[in-house]
């Protein structure tokens, strides 16, 4: 085997690699999303326009690209295809800029999307208890009791989509004892807040992970383009 061919087969056995992370997590992916589908997660159904079946599918969606994207780096992979690299090369650049595009939107307009979010999560207050709505209620439950918290922005929340008639009983202070009409009872922070806090507490796991994904998104770039070069090298050689 000449120095060509071994640089070639090292290339070959990264990128295989890379590409079955890759097909790994997008297996993992569609397995949360499957779980959040059948079990409607607990988060997952705060708001309408967000439905838990809506989450479910956004997982699932993007494991299936990140499956396919993988499966089709692996074939490029193990049969040299240069037009199989290539397309792979070309489709992981996509996601590369969408998601820095969307990184950066989400940057630039965050302001807008803590007013559009915390109105969201409003309209989902009027679904609470509603006859189809067992998510829905089920995760605002979830989150006021686990948050201590009552509310979006406060507990006047309520007031405003029951009419001035109190708050769900996971607002109680004590779930044993109803508080509807009782102030002091009630969790008094808003839970926007405190969820929004709980994120920024733990974004640095959260951004190893998005830092481990995009080194692997890279190398396989840098690994897709390298052995692409080398198998039209090769076949210019031998031809």
């Amino acid at each position: 085997m000449g120095p060509t061919q071994r640089c070639l087969f090292c290339l070959k056995l990264e990128l295989f690699i890379f590409n079955l992370i890759f097909w790994l997590g997008g297996c993992g992916a569609l397995g949360v999303g499957l779980w959040l589908a059948l079990s409607q997660g607990r988060f997952s159904t705060l708001s309408l326009s967000l439905p838990s079946l809506g989450v479910a599918g956004l997982v699932m969606a993007a494991g299936a690209v990140v499956m396919a994207l993988g499966f089709l780096g692996c074939l490029g992979a193990a049969t040299e295809q240069r037009c199989l690299l290539l397309t792979f090369f070309v489709v992981l650049l996509t996601i590369i800029l969408l998601e820095l595009s969307g990184g950066l939107a989400f940057y630039a307009c965050r302001g807008q999307f803590d007013r559009y979010a915390q109105d969201d999560l409003k309209l989902g207050l009027r679904r609470y208890g509603a006859p189809g709505e067992p998510g829905l209620t089920q995760a605002w439950d979830t989150v006021q009791t686990e948050f201590r918290c009552c509310g979006v922005q406060n507990y006047t929340d309520w007031f405003e989509v029951r009419n001035g008639t109190g708050v769900p009983q996971s607002c109680c202070l004590e779930h044993s004892a109803p508080c509807s009409g009782i102030g002091t009872a009630w969790w008094q922070e808003p839970c926007y807040e405190k969820v929004k806090s709980w994120v920024g507490e733990n974004v640095w796991a959260m951004g190893i992970f998005a830092a481990c994904i995009a080194v692997v998104q890279v190398l396989g770039l840098v690994s897709s383009m390298l052995m692409y070069c080398q198998v039209l090298k090769v076949e210019k050689y031998y031809h």
